[in-house]
């Protein structure tokens, strides 16, 4: 594992050269290639070096997160072309996915408390630097202390587990239980706060509309896979007491996921709506998590896979539309088809991977998830009948009130789109709906 952090290290100095902007990112895709060809042990821990290993649940997180930040420098083109501080951008990157192999890779609990909190920087400069309207600086306030207010009772609780266990290995945990509420929730909310849940959302929509599309594009792949990945994580020790309270996150993102979709419907936005939809799909992984079983611990992995392809994708074309109209608003954005018909394949591509169409990822995560929360309560059939429903329904919603009615008499010329374009969208799309042919991998890792 060891020799790849090396690799990223070693491409900083490529930012910082002239004509180097490709480079980066060639290297990136070599790089995400290599970690491919990674033998991985799917039952346990393996490719161990100094404190990094690698398990399934890390080694899909880590690939997701090399893939997300090659594509996240080719959907910033126009940063090089302009000559808009594009260095600085590639350096920004580099510590990005830095922060996040290691948040992923370390065995340290504590390591990964530290990383876990060092990726909120990058993404800050990105928001900061490179975002659109002046509320941007406000978009970072929200996602720092929301972020912060929960980090300190993390940092805590990792400390008090260290005292008792004398050790903050990941490996160890399976031998201890605690039945602590305090300590549960001082552990558990961090990630909630990151994932998000419902009540402590707000930063999301926020964040992701200031967001520069490669700030938007991290956010949503990798960001909020945080929570998830951390929750997989703590919730091994604290099983005795997440049987007891468990139920009220589980009530809270069911409900939550609820509001949010008819939330989505108020939106005018588009970035805005995707931001909204990434809510309503992290709701249904928290309560899988929760239901603590089998099934809801590989939904809730597949569907953040899934998800992080399928979202960022989405933000892509929203910002392809972006560029060429200077605006994101739905009502602007009308009769694309008749403008763009190539793009508008891709927009109905994504849309139905968004609502859990055969044969995305998403479909799979989330029959595992419905599985497991109709299995932990029937009476959770009924909200997420409903979420499915609007799910598909603020898809489609986005889909048609973008590519069909009356186009924008003020846009007189227009160009269909470029082939990084296209190339963007399909290396996004093509995972999405080719892994559910090794879906074993996945379901299996237990």
């Amino acid at each position: 594992m060891m020799k790849f952090l090396f690799m990223v290290f070693f491409m900083i100095p490529l930012c910082f050269k002239m004509h180097m902007y490709w480079m980066v990112q060639f290297m990136l895709m070599m790089m995400m290639m290599m970690f491919m060809n990674l033998t991985l042990n799917i039952m346990n821990f393996s490719n161990l070096s100094y404190m990094l290993g690698c398990d399934m649940i890390s080694y899909g997180l880590i690939l997701l997160s090399i893939w997300i930040s090659s594509l996240m420098i080719m959907a910033s083109e126009s940063l090089y072309k302009s000559n808009f501080y594009y260095k600085f951008f590639l350096l920004n990157v580099i510590l990005l996915l830095i922060m996040l192999y290691l948040t992923f890779s370390v065995m340290n609990l504590f390591m990964f408390y530290l990383f876990f909190e060092g990726s909120l920087i990058p993404t800050l400069m990105l928001i900061i630097g490179w975002g659109y309207q002046p509320e941007r600086i406000q978009a970072g306030m929200y996602l720092l202390f929301y972020t912060l207010f929960v980090s300190l009772p993390l940092l805590m609780g990792i400390f008090f587990i260290y005292e008792k266990m004398s050790s903050m290995m990941m490996y160890f945990m399976k031998f201890y239980s605690y039945d602590m509420l305090l300590l549960y929730i001082s552990m558990v909310m961090a990630f909630l706060v990151k994932m998000p849940m419902y009540f402590t959302h707000l930063w999301l929509p926020k964040a992701h509309v200031e967001a520069p599309i490669s700030g938007s594009m991290i956010l949503a792949a990798i960001m909020l896979k945080l929570g998830g990945y951390g929750l997989l994580r703590i919730l091994i020790i604290l099983q005795k007491i997440n049987l007891k309270v468990g139920f009220v996150w589980i009530i809270i993102s069911l409900i939550g996921g609820f509001y949010i979709s008819l939330k989505c419907f108020c939106q005018v936005d588009m970035k805005s709506l995707i931001a909204y939809s990434s809510v309503a799909h992290m709701s249904l992984v928290i309560g899988g998590i929760m239901t603590m079983n089998y099934w809801g611990f590989m939904g809730a992995y597949i569907l953040m896979i899934g998800h992080g392809l399928c979202s960022s994708g989405m933000f892509c074309l929203s910002n392809i539309s972006y560029e060429r109209l200077g605006s994101r608003s739905l009502f602007l954005n009308k009769g694309m088809m008749n403008f763009m018909p190539s793009m508008s394949m891709w927009w109905f591509l994504f849309m139905s991977s968004n609502m859990a169409a055969p044969p995305s990822l998403n479909l799979m995560g989330e029959i595992s998830l419905i599985n497991s929360l109709i299995s932990w309560s029937w009476l959770s059939m009924i909200m997420l009948m409903m979420i499915s429903f609007f799910s598909a329904g603020y898809s489609l919603y986005l889909y048609s009130y973008t590519q069909h009615g009356k186009y924008n008499l003020g846009i007189y010329s227009f160009y269909g789109g470029v082939s990084r374009e296209y190339l963007m969208l399909m290396l996004h799309w093509l995972p999405l709906n080719i892994l559910i042919l090794k879906i074993d991998y996945s379901m299996i890792w237990f």
